[in-house]
Formats: structure tokens, sequence, C-alpha cells
């Protein structure tokens, strides 16, 4: 079976805005079958956020409007696995924005948090036994 990912908001922007890159494999996986992506409804409107501000599609590059940013987390939508917060675990993080991945990690029964924010969720994450890591040793974990 897969291995259960969550992408941190960090990542989903990476691979959006770079055509190469372990976040943009680590995206391609997950639409491809490679590895499930656990997200849950919180999660998904702050991948919206982040995604639809004018800096992040600048950073794109090539024309990419809102819709197309809304066309990119609809797939990814339709891909992944949606995570119902049964249980909240607040706080955990010096990064109140980070409780939101913790929760949803823990509630998807994620395998790994695939992030750049090493420093907060590492820590947070390893408390419910959960590996945080960068996206290119997520990708070791999941490409042979």
């Amino acid at each position: 079976m897969p291995p259960r990912v969550l992408l941190d908001t960090s990542v989903l922007r990476a691979g959006f805005v770079s055509a190469a890159g372990a976040s943009r494999a680590l995206l391609l996986a997950v639409l491809d079958g490679e590895a499930i992506a656990v997200a849950s409804t919180a999660l998904m409107l702050q991948y919206e956020d982040v995604l639809l501000r004018p800096d992040t599609l600048a950073a794109a590059g090539n024309g990419i409007t809102a819709r197309d940013a809304l066309d990119f987390l609809d797939g990814l939508c339709a891909a992944l696995r949606p995570v119902a917060v049964e249980v909240r675990w607040r706080p955990q993080s010096p990064d109140p924005g980070d409780d939101l991945v913790i929760e949803a990690a823990v509630n998807g029964m994620a395998d790994v948090i695939a992030t750049f924010d090493l420093r907060h969720l590492r820590t947070a994450a390893a408390r419910f036994g959960i590996p945080a890591e960068l996206p290119a040793d997520v990708l070791r974990r999941i490409l042979p």
C-alpha cells in the first residue's frame, strides 16, 4: 500500500510554483498514486489561501491564474484522502498554524509529513510517532 503523506503548505506551494525539485516530484507521485496524500478541510483552505496569493501566482509564472490554481487544487482533492478531524491536538507547535497540520496528520494516520519547517513540525509530529521530513527524504521512502 502506498504511504500516507501529509503535504505541508510550504511543500505544496513549492511544487506548484516550480517545475523542478522534490516538491514537484512529490506532488506528481501523489497524482500518480505512488503516495496517498491526506488533508483536512482546514488544511485545504490553507492550501487555497496560499496558492491564490498574488505572489504565489506571480512566482508560478507563465500566466498562471487563480482559476489554474483552483483547478490544480480540484485535481489534488480528487487524488487525496479527506481527513475528518475527530480529535483536536492543540497546542502542539510554537506556530499555531502548524497545529492544523499535526491534527490532519494524526487524524489521517499519515506515515510522514513532508515539510520544510522541520524546526517546528519535527518535534510536534514525533509526539505522535509521525516523522516530519524534507520532500526529498519523503520521495526516497516512496520511489525505489
